[in-house]
């Protein structure tokens, strides 16, 4: 079997079922619609892994209006193939792209990949007083199982 990944940014190759498999599992995305997940893949600047057989094996998608601002988010890679660089690669792959040198602000929101991160230069917010945000953790009628979600919003 072979190790070999290839990095796409083309949204034909998108396996929305692939992804929706992978996302409705994950601990900020528990349970999402498939017809959710296909609505946000098509509006959003997508990077897939494939492995030698073309199937999907990692997903990121950065949201975007390629002027100012981007979000970074649902970097995700299949749990038997973690570990391995591929989501290390497909960040790359969507900061890599022609316009994002020119945004004024990347963010993206995680529990526990810092160290994933921290080399592509995010850090924790500056100015965190200036952030606000309406969080619903319920939103696809499952409660979240993770550390992610804030104590208070599980009272």
């Amino acid at each position: 079997m072979s190790c070999q990944i290839d990095y796409s940014l083309d949204p034909a190759r998108i396996d929305i079922h692939a992804v929706h498999a992978l996302l409705s599992s994950a601990y900020w995305s528990h349970g999402i619609p498939f017809g959710t997940v296909a609505k946000a893949v098509a509006q959003s600047c997508c990077a897939g892994a494939y492995d030698a057989q073309g199937r999907l094996v990692g997903f990121a998608r950065l949201v975007t209006d390629e002027a100012t601002f981007a979000y970074l988010c649902d970097v995700i890679v299949d749990p038997a193939r973690r570990g391995r660089g591929i989501g290390k690669a497909l960040v790359a792959l969507l900061l890599g792209q022609d316009f994002v040198p020119g945004l004024r602000r990347i963010m993206l929101a995680t529990s526990d990949a810092h160290k994933l991160y921290e080399p592509f230069g995010f850090t924790s917010l500056a100015a965190p007083a200036s952030f606000m945000e309406v969080v619903r953790p319920m939103i696809y009628g499952i409660r979240p199982s993770h550390d992610a979600i804030s104590p208070e919003l599980n009272e």
